[in-house]
């Protein structure tokens, strides 16, 4: 049964308000919780981006069933690799061993908030330095490490949950998909693509989760749920290609700007119809993906769909 799952998305509510959707979303039923990692929403109409780890610690304290992971926090700017490793394995402790760290090579939009954003081999560089920075310590070695990118003179984490914390790496093609298999225990990826599960299957990912994440706008009309979709994630259809380089709210909005609507719901499902988003959903599960997590895009519109998740959702998920 593939694991369904809820997004507690920095970009569209503040620290106290996914805190309760977290709470809401384990009473539902809901079986993992991730949690994006922003510095910056994406566009300014979202209107939000708190610190994600402090409030994945005052989840990890609020909740007591759910799996939680970061998805994704980048490990090369902004967050120092051994830093990321004291954080993620404290939130294992905390959460009695329930957090997944997931890891990816980072987007301009939140990593230039530190200086600048390096081209992509560096990126790629510096991506595979830090997981081999992240990993042993992870498993409670004492690490010296020395590479072109970074320096660890000696490192240990005094806490640790009692099994280590498992880490998944976002993949977008074989390069990505070959590191999830070669340091990662599963491997992320947003798009329900076969050819990334077959990848990584391929570089011995084979029998290890695979994590994707579907965006849907519930709600009891479909034309203002086009129009939320369309003024909060019309940015979801450039492709990361695009979305890595963007450094800011306006320059996504100048990307967007001739985004329709019937553009987004084209590609996201939007209105009160369940077998609609039933269908966006089993694209993951065809794919090849273990765990779903599901985006209710729109900050103000939590309540009511995890309700209606609870009632109509989630029972036709468990059926796939």
């Amino acid at each position: 049964m593939v694991s369904v799952g809820y997004t507690l998305m920095c970009e569209q509510a503040g620290p106290k308000e996914l805190v309760d959707h977290a709470v809401r979303a384990e009473a539902a039923g809901f079986d993992h919780l991730v949690m994006s990692d922003h510095y910056y929403p994406w566009l300014e109409s979202q209107g939000h981006s708190p610190y994600a780890w402090s409030v994945l610690g005052a989840v990890a304290h609020a909740t007591s069933r759910a799996a939680l992971m970061s998805f994704v926090t980048c490990p090369i700017r902004r967050y120092h690799p051994a830093v990321v490793a004291q954080k993620a394995s404290t939130l294992g402790v905390l959460s009695d061993g329930r957090f997944t760290l997931g890891l990816g090579a980072g987007e301009n939009l939140n990593e230039h908030v530190v200086g600048g954003w390096p081209h992509v081999q560096q990126r790629h560089e510096m991506f595979e330095e830090a997981l081999q920075i992240i990993r042993p310590l992870l498993n409670g070695e004492t690490l010296t490490f020395s590479g072109n990118h970074f320096d660890v003179p000696d490192a240990y984490l005094w806490d640790r949950p009692d099994t280590p914390v498992p880490m998944a790496v976002a993949a977008s093609g074989r390069q990505s998909a070959t590191l999830a298999a070669e340091y990662a225990d599963g491997m992320i990826a947003t798009d329900p693509e076969p050819h990334l599960v077959e990848m990584y299957e391929q570089a011995g990912g084979a029998g290890r989760p695979r994590y994707g994440q579907v965006a849907i706008c519930y709600g009891p009309d479909e034309a203002e749920c086009r129009k939320i979709a369309h003024d909060q994630f019309r940015w979801f259809g450039l492709g990361w290609k695009v979305n890595t380089d963007l450094p800011d709210t306006d320059s996504f909005a100048a990307a967007t700007r001739s985004v329709r609507e019937e553009d987004v719901a084209a590609g996201l499902s939007c209105g009160p119809d369940v077998d609609k988003h039933v269908a966006a959903f089993k694209k993951f599960v065809d794919a090849g993906f273990t765990h779903v997590a599901l985006v209710q895009v729109g900050g103000d519109t939590q309540p009511m769909f995890l309700d209606w998740a609870q009632d109509e959702l989630l029972p036709r998920l468990r059926d796939l």
